[in-house]
């Protein structure tokens, strides 16, 4: 499949039937990428590099190149491709997408603009969960450097799906109040709704704002309040966002817990 989709790192599909054939293709990938031992090809196959170029190139690859790197660094599985990541210098290819999302949904390769940065959020945090040392010090710099440029993006991506949270959130409450019994059923039911109206995207927003916030970076913590207080808000809805996130985990005696006790660390960490 690298073989195949390595023919689109410089060059646009000619045809529809060859870009339904490319975006097929793509989806494949991710999909193989759910098996941990396809991981290790994926990376010995430099996968990771194929994708950074064409996140550089910003081609009809470039969309669906973001989407599979979601893939491949999440989880304990992804740890090696973080590395890899950051080895390559992949950090120069995903902070353009992050400052600025594609204004034409055919750029967007049909993603709409939530998702698209729902898959760059994501990356951002599966590489703050992931890396380590030196490689976590590259990544925390890039929210130092430019005035803290990166930051006051991120803020501002924050406040935007924090406003449309809140205004899912007083629907649910309007309907709730019509309704004589809430089952489990339904409370499953609205929460997915609260996800898809940008939920999931603002717990990845949060995530990178906990995760910056407590790293012991007091400059970019401080640029974080003064641009939050400048809206009248505050870091209490980050709090309470992760906290309601992190319970939502499930009972996994290991992976979930573990990431639970870290998201709630750095709640405990963030004033």
């Amino acid at each position: 499949m690298l073989q195949a989709l390595a023919l689109y790192k410089r060059r646009n599909p000619q045809i529809a039937e060859e870009q339904e054939m490319m975006h097929n293709l793509f989806d494949s990938l991710c999909l193989s990428l759910l098996a941990a031992e396809n991981r290790d090809i994926f990376l010995k196959g430099e996968g990771v590099e194929l994708m950074i170029l064409m996140l550089r190139e910003k081609k009809m690859s470039r969309p669906p190149a973001l989407k599979v790197l979601n893939f491949a660094l999440q989880g304990d599985e992804g740890i090696n491709c973080c590395a890899k990541f950051i080895d390559v210098y992949g950090l120069r290819s995903l902070f353009p997408c992050f400052m600025k999302t594609p204004g034409k949904k055919a750029k967007r390769g049909g993603f709409s603009e939530q998702e698209w940065v729902e898959h760059v959020t994501s990356i951002i945090s599966h590489l703050l969960r992931n890396l380590s040392g030196s490689q976590l010090q590259r990544l925390m710099n890039k929210f130092v450097e430019d005035d803290h440029l990166k930051v006051d993006r991120l803020i501002e991506l924050h406040l935007f799906y924090l406003s449309r949270a809140k205004a899912v959130d007083r629907e649910i409450t309007q309907e709730k109040s019509q309704l004589d019994e809430i089952d489990e059923e339904k409370e499953n039911e609205f929460y997915m709704k609260r996800l898809d109206a940008g939920l999931f995207t603002l717990q990845r927003l949060n995530y990178i704002i906990l995760s910056i916030g407590t790293a012991g970076i007091a400059s970019v913590l401080d640029r974080v309040k003064q641009l939050l207080s400048l809206k009248g808000e505050s870091l209490q809805p980050v709090r309470e966002i992760m906290q309601e996130y992190a319970e939502s985990l499930g009972d996994d005696k290991n992976k979930a817990n573990e990431e639970k006790m870290n998201i709630n660390h750095m709640i405990n960490q963030l004033t």
